[in-house]
C-alpha cells in the first residue's frame, strides 16, 4: 500500500513515516509533501500516485482542504491534526479518519484498519472540502484566554498578547506590559483562536502583529522578527515561509 504524507513540519513527517512502518511493515511512502502548493503541484502530475494520504490540516501556506478543492484526486484521507475542533469538522466532512497529534503506532494503526475496513466504499466530493472551507473561515477570534496565577484564574485579552511561545516544553504567553504567564494550552490550540492577527513563525512562537517592529534578512535568507517590547531571544522564519510572513504583515 502507497502512502503520501501531507505535513510542514518535517520532524513531525519523517516520525509519522517511521511510525507507520511499525504499525504495518507492508506500507511504502511514496511521498512526503510539505505545503499546499508542492502538494496541489505533485497531485496535478501524480493524481493517482497513492492508496492512502495522511495529511495535517494547518500548513505553512494554508489549509489542506484547499489541496483537495484544486485536484482532481480521490484518494482518501486520514487527517491529523492538534486541534480537537478542526479533527471533528474533519471527520464530519467525509475523512475516514482522524488522528490526534501527538500520534503512536497504536492510533495510527487504528487509521490504518478502519481504511482496510472501509476501503471499498470511500468516496470524496469535492463540495465536502468546499464546506470544509468555510466552516474554517467563519471561525471567529477567541477574545481572552485563561492564565493562572497562583489559586487565581485570570481572563488576559488576545489583543494585549505580544507574543506566545514554548520555553522548557511549557507554553508561555507575553504581554505588551511584559507580563509573562504560563498557560494550559498548546502554541496550537492558541494559533487555532487567535485570528489572523497572530503568525506562526515557527515552531516555537507566535506573534502579534502589533508586536512587530521591523524584519530582517538572515542566514540562508531566512528572516528575523524584530519586536517593538523587550525580548532577547531570536524569531526566525524560515525560506519556505518568508513569503507569507511578509504578505500577512503588510495586510
Amino acid at each position: 500500500m502507497r502512502i503520501i504524507i501531507i505535513e510542514d513540519e518535517a520532524l513531525t513527517a519523517s516520525d509519522l513515516a517511521a511510525t507507520i512502518k511499525k504499525a504495518d511493515s507492508r506500507t511504502e511512502i511514496a511521498a512526503i509533501l510539505g505545503s499546499v502548493g508542492e502538494a496541489v503541484d505533485y497531485f496535478r502530475k501524480h493524481p493517482d500516485e497513492a492508496d492512502l494520504i495522511f495529511s495535517d490540516i494547518q500548513l505553512g501556506d494554508g489549509l489542506s482542504f484547499e489541496i483537495f478543492q484544486q485536484t482532481s484526486i480521490n484518494t482518501p484521507i486520514i487527517f491529523c491534526t492538534a486541534y480537537d475542533e478542526y479533527a471533528l469538522n474533519a471527520f464530519k466532512v467525509s475523512s475516514i479518519h482522524y488522528m490526534l497529534k501527538p500520534f503512536s503506532v497504536k492510533t495510527v494503526g487504528e487509521a490504518l484498519q478502519k481504511f482496510h475496513t472501509l476501503r471499498s466504499s470511500l468516496t470524496h466530493k469535492l463540495t465536502q472540502y468546499e464546506t470544509m472551507l468555510e466552516i474554517l473561515n467563519k471561525r471567529k477570534k477567541q477574545g481572552s484566554i485563561l492564565v493562572y496565577r497562583g489559586e487565581k484564574i485570570l481572563p488576559v485579552s488576545m489583543d494585549d498578547i505580544a507574543l506566545c511561545f514554548i520555553e522548557h516544553d511549557t507554553c508561555h504567553i507575553l504581554t505588551f506590559g511584559q507580563n509573562k504567564y504560563v498557560i494550559n494550552k498548546s502554541l496550537e490550540e492558541v494559533e487555532s483562536i487567535a485570528g489572523d492577527s497572530f503568525f506562526r513563525a515557527n515552531r516555537q512562537f507566535l506573534v502579534n502583529r502589533k508586536a512587530v517592529k521591523d524584519s530582517t534578512q538572515y542566514f540562508a535568507r531566512k528572516l528575523v522578527i524584530n519586536l517593538n517590547i523587550p525580548f532577547e531571544e531570536k524569531i526566525t522564519v524560515s525560506k519556505a515561509k518568508s513569503g507569507i510572513f511578509l504578505d500577512w504583515l503588510s495586510q
